[in-house]
């Protein structure tokens, strides 16, 4: 376990390497006794040096919800960040491909809520009850840790993922509204296009069979913090798909069909 002078320093090399838009060295290779538990010790200390810092807090994501991904991370369940108010990019606008250190994308659905979500005990069904309005998003990726460890090639790790706010960088919201208690992610599928190019396809069922799974998952691990879900919060479910690298110059645009489409560029 870590201790809170490592917690500290941990969460204040990565809130500077965000501002900075560069790399640390893994966390878990500078310490090597840290587990999960500290890592999301590490991403709290980091939100509060953002709200201490005049920054706000809009929502949440949820990653790592594919199965075959928590397998090749040696997990058993997703992972949680949070999202920032300087994060939101307008759907069709612009950000600079210069402001991330590794700009990835993925596409998912946005769970907008109107009350307040509490666990432990939440189901999909409160998560449906709970939601304003569903609607299409691209998720930004960044890491502000070394995807790879240049002298022993190792591979950034869960806990170094969960320590760097998993990986949060930006999102997009589409204006296309679905009432959450009519959606069926069998019939939600997406098309992710990069500079008009299919790249990837996928369905809402790859996120633990049922988006709103997801939440109803998160709501119940920010319980064990004391913490829950507001009002207004918007809560990105987790990816159809895997991540795509994206550079200078591209234009980034996820189709979700009748639910309509979402898009950006990076300049």
């Amino acid at each position: 376990m870590l201790s809170d002078a490592e917690i500290e320093k941990l969460a204040a090399d990565l809130h500077r390497a965000r501002a900075e838009v560069h790399t640390i060295p893994q966390p878990a290779l500078q310490y090597p006794d840290m587990d999960i538990e500290d890592a999301y010790a590490v991403q709290r200390r980091g939100v509060r040096m953002v709200l201490d810092g005049g920054g706000g807090v809009i929502g949440r994501k949820v990653g790592l919800t594919a199965i075959p991904m928590q397998r090749a991370m040696g997990i058993e369940e997703p992972d949680y960040g949070v999202l920032y108010d300087d994060m939101r990019v307008p759907d069709g606008g612009r950000t600079s491909a210069a402001a991330f250190n590794y700009p990835r994308v993925e596409m998912e659905l946005a769970y907008v809520l109107e009350r307040d979500l509490r666990g432990p005990g939440v189901t999909p069904e409160d998560v449906r009850a709970a939601t304003g309005y569903v609607c299409p998003a691209i998720e930004i990726l960044d890491s502000r840790v070394r995807m790879t460890d240049p002298a022993t090639g190792r591979r950034r790790s869960i806990v170094d993922t969960v320590a760097d706010n998993a990986a949060d960088a930006g999102l997009v919201l589409g204006p296309g509204r679905a009432d959450a208690g009519e959606l069926r992610p069998r019939a939600v599928g997406a098309e992710l296009l990069v500079n008009g190019e299919i790249v990837d396809t996928g369905l809402a069922t790859a996120v633990l069979g049922d988006p709103a799974r997801a939440v109803a998952w998160l709501a119940d691990k920010l319980a064990v913090y004391g913490d829950h879900l507001t009002a207004g919060s918007v809560v990105l479910s987790g990816s159809f798909i895997s991540s795509v690298h994206v550079v200078a110059g591209d234009l980034v645009e996820a189709d979700f069909g009748e639910l309509g489409a979402v898009s950006c560029r990076f300049t």
